[in-house]
This record gives C-alpha cells, sequence and structure tokens, in this order.
C-alpha cells in the first residue's frame, strides 16, 4: 500500500499504521525518492503521503537491501517515470526467493529490463496491457504487477494470481484512487487501465500473521487470550489446524478468544498458498508443536530454508529432526530456558513464544528481525501475563 501511494501526485492517507522497521525502511526509500511522508496521531496511527515531488527512478542500494518489499516499487515508479533502477532485494534469510516472476510479468506488460552487476534497470514509455499467467502464485509478483498495470494502457489480466486478503486490500485502495480491479481474492484478477489515479484515504485490513502468533501464543502457554480486531475468515487453516491440537477457538463478540486449556495433540502441516495454513506461521506452529503429545510432521512447501528455528528450539529441548523440507516434531513435556539466536522474522516469534513455555529463564537475541514485523511484541505479550522484558 505505501509502494502504490506514489502512483498518484494527491495526497494519501493510510490509517491503522503499525510502527514496524520495516514501515520506517520503506518510508525512508519513499523520501528519498522525493516523496513527503508524516505520521500523525489519532484512534491509530495515521500516516499522510504526497508524491507530487517524486524526483528520482532509483532506489538506493543499501536502502533495497535492508528489506524485500523495495522490489514493490518497480511496478509503481515504472507507471509514473516510465524508468526504475534499483538493486536485487533483501530481507529475511529463509531461502531463495526469486523475483523472476516480477520480471517476466513486467516484460509482458511492455519493459525492457537489464539485469547486470547486482542491478535492475527496467524502462517503459508507456505500459500496456496484457494477458499474464504466473508461473507461482506469488503475493509479491501479483501485487507489483496490479500496480504496473493500473495506468497501463488497455486490459491486464493476472491469471494464476495469489488470493491473500493482502491482494484484496491492495485493490480496494488502487480502487479508491481511480483504479479499475475486478477479482482480487480468486485467481483471476482483471485490471482495466485508466490514465490517472487520484489522491485516497484508507484503513489497513488487520494483521493476521501477528493475530496467528498470539493465538499460537495462547495455545502453547495454555493460556486463555482475547483477540480483538481480527478477521477471523483470514485465519480459517490456522483456527482449524489449532482446533485439530486440541485448542479452544471460539468467535465472541469482542473477537476471537483462544484458549490452551491443556496440552496439545500432535498434527500433520504443510505450508500452501492462502487460504492453505500460511508459511510465516509455520516457525510459531512448531514452537508450539514442540510441546504438543505425539509425533508431527510439518512439511515447508513455500520456502525452502524455512526450518532455522528448529535448532534453536533444540538448545532448549525440543525434539525436532529437520530434512529438506520436512519436519518431524516429536513432542516433549518440557521446554528449558537457554539463549537463543532470532535467525529471521517470524523464526524469531517462535523463540519468543517458546521461551514464554520453557522453564527457566530463555534470552532470545537478534530482536531486529523480529521488530520488522511486530510492534511492540513483548509489551503486548506482557500485557497478557507473560514474564517478558527488553533489556536493550
Amino acid at each position: 500500500v505505501l509502494a502504490a501511494t506514489i502512483l498518484t501526485g494527491e495526497e494519501t492517507v493510510i490509517f491503522d499504521v503499525p510502527e514496524l522497521a520495516d514501515v520506517e525502511v520503506m518510508l525512508g526509500i519513499l523520501r528519498d525518492l522525493g516523496v513527503s511522508a508524516r505520521w500523525e496521531q489519532g484512534e491509530g496511527l495515521t500516516l499522510v503521503v504526497r508524491a507530487d515531488n517524486l524526483r528520482t527512478f532509483g532506489v538506493r542500494e543499501d536502502l533495497s537491501r535492508e528489506m524485500r518489499s523495495s522490489i514493490f516499487l518497480m511496478g509503481p515508479l515504472l507507471s509514473r517515470l516510465g524508468r526504475v533502477r534499483t538493486s536485487y532485494p533483501g530481507g529475511c534469510a529463509i531461502g531463495p526467493r526469486p523475483i523472476d516472476i516480477h520480471l517476466k510479468g513486467l516484460r509482458m506488460l511492455g519493459a525492457a529490463i537489464e539485469e547486470r552487476f547486482g542491478y535492475i534497470d527496467a524502462r517503459a514509455e508507456r505500459l500496456r496491457g496484457a494477458d499474464l499467467h504466473l508461473d507461482f502464485p506469488s503475493v509479491g509478483a501479483t501485487e507489483n504487477l496490479m500496480m504496473a498495470a493500473v495506468l497501463a494502457e488497455g486490459m491486464t489480466v493476472i491469471r494464476n494470481a495469489a488470493k491473500e486478503p493482502e491482494i484484496v486490500d491492495l485493490q480496494n485502495f488502487l480502487n479508491q484512487m481511480g483504479a479499475r480491479i475486478k477479482g482480487a481474492g480468486t485467481d483471476v484478477i482483471r485490471i482495466d487501465g485508466v490514465k490517472k489515479l487520484r489522491g485516497a484515504e484508507h484503513t489497513l485490513i488487520p494483521d493476521r500473521i501477528e493475530a496467528g502468533t498470539f493465538m499460537a501464543a495462547g495455545a502453547i502457554t495454555r493460556g486463555d487470550v482475547l483477540l480483538e480486531n481480527v478477521v477471523p475468515e483470514h485465519l480459517e487453516a490456522v483456527i482449524s489446524k489449532l482446533k485439530e491440537a486440541g485448542v479452544s477457538i471460539s468467535e465472541e463478540a469482542d473477537g476471537l478468544r483462544v484458549r490452551g486449556t491443556k496440552r496439545g495433540r500432535a498434527v500433520d502441516l504443510k505450508t500452501l498458498p492462502y487460504p492453505g495454513f500460511p508459511t510465516d506461521l509455520q516457525p510459531q506452529m512448531m514452537a508450539f508443536l514442540a510441546l504438543a503429545e505425539g509425533t508431527s510432521v510439518m512439511t515447508e512447501l513455500i520456502f525452502e530454508n524455512r526450518f532455522k528455528q528448529a535448532e534453536e528450539l533444540r538448545r532448549m529441548g525440543a525434539n525436532i529432526r529437520t530434512e529438506g523440507r520436512t519436519a518431524v516434531v516429536k513432542g516433549v513435556p518440557a521446554l528449558f530456558g537457554a539463549m537463543v539466536q532470532t535467525p529471521a522474522l517470524r523464526e524469531g516469534a517462535s523463540l519468543v513464544l517458546a521461551g514464554l513455555a520453557a522453564e527457566g529463564t530463555t534470552i532470545v537475541e537478534g530482536l531486529e528481525h523480529i521488530d520488522r514485523g511486530y510492534e511492540r511484541l513483548e509489551g503486548k505479550l506482557a500485557s497478557l501475563g507473560g514474564v517478558i522484558r527488553r533489556e536493550k
């Protein structure tokens, strides 16, 4: 959504923006491009963005390497300025995440793209609509191509599109700006290009991965958690799997109630594109299953290197064996506090959850990864009764 704000020179207002390290990095990139962005305080945090003085097509390498989402600027910059130059994006080391689907789609929309010396240079006087079929339903590629196509000449059809709720949220924002998009949430999205977009106001959807993390926190500690401001339909796969593992989950007037009243039981799990079980909640689920009764088999079908938390959980007494895309988790009666290192964002959250349930004290290092995707995680967990504090 932040990347999409540069598609217009008019003011856009975004409500309920979380204070995340990744948000600050993206704002740093936008400001470097000439975009003005300021925070305002309301019921939640609000961002006011204006890109009328967009002055350059080049994304600084040091900024783009800080987060993978910098790649989302390719489509908007091509649309507004006809050119974009960026380096390959950074982010969590969870396995290869090639951007070839992004580049293939942009080329089909008419962009001339040159890759050399770690940089991507793309040019297009005017993008033109095309019929695109994604080799994999990539969330990032779907969003990037949607933003590239809104100002393209003619109709663009994206087939085998990702169906995640965030795709629908982006469609709603772009349509408020004057775009003509239909089909987000299905595997076929149709975009009728327009000549110009206008400013708009938009409230972001709740973060389903943060919500799922707190659901796992309630389950692993056998606690009682009421989650407010969640969309249960976005979490159906997670709710189903936790219920299968013996966790009590119910929809109430105030939100979603999660009760982990007893030791969980083993379940088998495969990560899949939405509406399947999300890869971003696999590490947290592994921590929960490490204490469940029985043996669970977890299969990671999205990223091939996403069991890095297993080694750290083993330091705490977990019985986990990994081989390729499969992890066999034999539940143990208890975990024990240890010093562990955060390998990546969601993996770090899983270690925090394990520490909450472990006997003794756990020290989690590498908080910069966790801060990329969680706003004051330790404060929220402390408000639920967790004995947790940040030391630096």
